[in-house]
């Protein structure tokens, strides 16, 4: 924001130079982008940020100076004598959206003649870069850059009934804006109307129909307060900004704007003439004064910025900063919180205050400091090694949000309802179900890769994830969920070595189970505890999220339980001395024979010699009869006191054929 030095000297004495002045705000907390002579002005652009919308206006920034350096801060002050009329006859306002604006004034100015506006004023203006236009438009502009309060000028006599609605736009309602712009609205928009349709985007810009104009004589003044998610939605979908919208987008003082109001009607009739109807039409839906109170300890500031500051500075910067403290206890003070300083909730807010303005710069300098490392935690160490295995086996961690998309949700839980929990004050239209499984946001992620042409993904998240219930009650819980579009093995290999960095001798099962996304499932146990599932994903869950792919699997187990495993103590043993013998067997089986039986029949025949036996793969197609499949497996066998003779395992595999043709159907594929 640009701050003119001449227009700041009005409301408080500014004895330093630019630089010392820009010295002074950035200690303060805002930073300075520039300093330019206009003129015989000094214009300094500070960066505010989003949590002070109270310094979005020169009072504001001469209040932090006047805090700063103990200088008296000068308000104006607003005497008129009003036009005796009584202003309900002449208009009436009608809120229909509380809860998107929470106040709405309107006051009205007869008799004012348009023409360009003073040079004091014109100056101010262009000094920060605002065009002049006319004398009540510049007032209203002027108005805005002194209080932070946006107004908006109406033309009085072109307002339809006299009435002032504010409501939810139309579907296909259109408006011209002052600047020219066609904007077509649509119901997410909050417009100002009168009885015919709309005449301003309310918070945004005014129409052109109601502007004022070279033939305006009377003056309809508004003065609100509209919520900011709307208009910023809004601003931004009509590419319409604003120096209102902005200070809209970052809330206004609700308590102030009659008292704004008033001020903006004495510049108007200051520079216009013309004549202030007595009162004002104050639509206010909630009507209830903010005192809010926030106590602080004297031992708690010196504890969290380890210097000590004196209890009389502390009530003199706090007094400067208009917080109106009072000694409640020994160690304690109460500050009841202006209602320009939404950002100040706790006590830990007003100690950053006294921070702030006391100077970080008195906060003392060690020659030397001591830094404790503390080791890394158990958890922590187990969330390295998960996440060490899965990056090097291709997969990316991916960070999410805590929210859940309704129709993500609908497509991975049967009863979407009955197990999210649901944030109480909505902050999307869309995603405000806290998410019960990680799986859904691994599949939008996929979803935006897959929208911009990237192709074989493999992604995992470690987050929380929340579940209602049948109590009423939650739990919330740690999960690891990995998610790629490519061959279940790949999966279930890279899940079951991230499980064996936890505990190495964990026994691991994978079995057939159903699951609510997926076509082919399986439940996923260690050491014989159910710990989670996985699964290739439904078809018709890609094509709702438009993932064109084939194949994509996913699964997800319950991190907090695996971080429990308690594992068996490592034991080495000497490298092996004599070489093993691995034969791999092609086996024709039924379609609804599961790797599991084969597994089973094998291990319960095999003789202590077989080391290893893993699966290799699938085929189906010709020459394998319809409904039949060949399924693929490795046999490894070794013999510790000697050198295996291959007549002996010929017998070994001879035997484990035999078994699995009599328990499963096994035929031995033949070259």
């Amino acid at each position: 924001m640009k701050v003119s030095l001449n227009w700041l000297k009005d409301y408080v004495q500014i004895t330093e130079s630019p630089q010392e002045l820009s010295a002074l705000l950035s200690n303060l907390g805002f930073g300075t982008e520039s300093i330019e002579q206009t003129g015989d002005d000094t214009v300094i652009d500070i960066e505010i940020t989003s949590n002070r919308p109270d310094c979005l206006c020169h009072i504001g920034i001469a209040r932090e100076i006047a805090a700063a350096t103990g200088r008296e801060l000068t308000i104006p002050k607003v005497k008129f004598e009003p036009l005796k009329k009584d202003i309900a006859l002449m208009i009436s306002v009608e809120i229909l959206e509380p809860q998107l604006c929470g106040r709405y004034t309107a006051r009205i100015i007869e008799g004012v003649k348009i023409g360009p506006s003073p040079s004091w004023m014109a100056k101010k203006l262009e000094a920060i870069g605002l065009r002049s236009v006319n004398n009540v438009v510049d007032a209203t502009n002027y108005a805005m850059m002194e209080t932070g309060q946006p107004p908006h000028a109406f033309d009085y006599n072109k307002i339809r009934n006299a009435k002032i609605i504010v409501r939810l736009a139309k579907k296909g309602e259109k408006l011209v804006s002052i600047d020219g712009t066609n904007c077509v609205l649509s119901p997410d928009m909050l417009v100002i109307a009168d009885p015919s349709g709309p005449v301003a985007v309310a918070g945004v810009m005014g129409g052109l129909e109601t502007e004022v104009s070279n033939s305006t004589i009377n003056i309809l003044l508004e003065d609100a307060s509209f919520n900011p998610v709307i208009t910023r939605k809004t601003s931004r979908n009509l590419n319409l900004p604003s120096e209102a919208a902005y200070r809209f987008g970052r809330t206004v003082d609700i308590e102030q704007i009659d008292w704004a109001s008033q001020r903006t009607a004495q510049l108007i009739a200051q520079v216009a003439g013309g004549k202030i109807v007595e009162g004002v039409v104050d639509a206010y839906p909630g009507n209830t004064p903010n005192n809010r109170k926030v106590a602080m300890r004297f031992s708690r500031v010196k504890k969290l910025l380890g210097i000590d500051v004196s209890q009389p500075s502390v009530f003199e910067i706090l007094r400067g900063l208009a917080f109106s403290p009072q000694k409640s206890e020994t160690d304690k003070i109460l500050c009841t919180i202006p209602t320009w300083r939404p950002d100040i909730a706790r006590e830990v807010d007003l100690i950053e205050e006294v921070a702030r303005v006391f100077g970080y710069d008195k906060v003392g300098i060690r020659q030397k400091i001591n830094i404790e490392v503390a080791p890394v935690d158990q958890r922590q160490q187990i969330i390295g090694k998960a996440s060490g295995f899965l990056n090097s086996c291709g997969f990316y961690e991916t960070i999410t949000p805590g929210f859940s998309e309704d129709k993500t949700a609908q497509l991975i839980t049967d009863k979407t309802a009955d197990i999210h929990l649901v944030v109480k004050n909505e902050s999307s239209r869309t995603a405000n179900l806290l998410r019960s499984s990680l799986v859904g946001s691994l599949l939008e992620v996929l979803a935006r890769n897959y929208n911009a042409a990237n192709k074989n993904i493999k992604i995992y998240e470690i987050a929380n994830v929340f579940r209602k219930l049948e109590n009423g009650a939650h739990t919330e819980y740690c999960s690891l969920a990995a998610l790629c579009d490519d061959d279940f093995r790949i999966l279930r290999g890279a899940i079951e070595g991230a499980i064996k960095t936890v505990d190495g001798q964990a026994k691991i099962v994978f079995k057939p189970a159903d699951i609510f996304w997926a076509k082919t499932g399986a439940e996923i146990t260690v050491n014989g505890q159910t710990i989670g599932f996985a699964g290739a994903v439904k078809d018709q869950i890609l094509s709702s999220l438009d993932i064109k792919a084939q194949l994509v699997c996913a699964a997800e187990i319950n991190f907090d339980m695996l971080a429990q495993l308690n594992p068996e103590q490592i034991k080495a043993k000497p490298l092996p001395k004599f070489p093993a013998i691995s034969r791999d067997l092609s086996l024709i089986v039924g379609e609804p024979v599961q790797w599991s039986q084969i597994e089973t029949v094998v291990l319960s025949k095999a003789p202590q010699e077989l080391e290893d036996f893993k699966f290799v793969g699938i085929y189906r197609g010709k020459p394998i009869p319809a409904g039949k499949k060949s399924v693929t497996v490795s046999l490894c066998f070794r013999d510790d006191d000697g050198t295996l003779q291959h007549q002996t395992v010929d017998s070994w595999q001879k035997d484990i054929i035999s078994t699995l043709t009599a328990a499963v159907g096994a035929e031995l594929r033949q070259a």
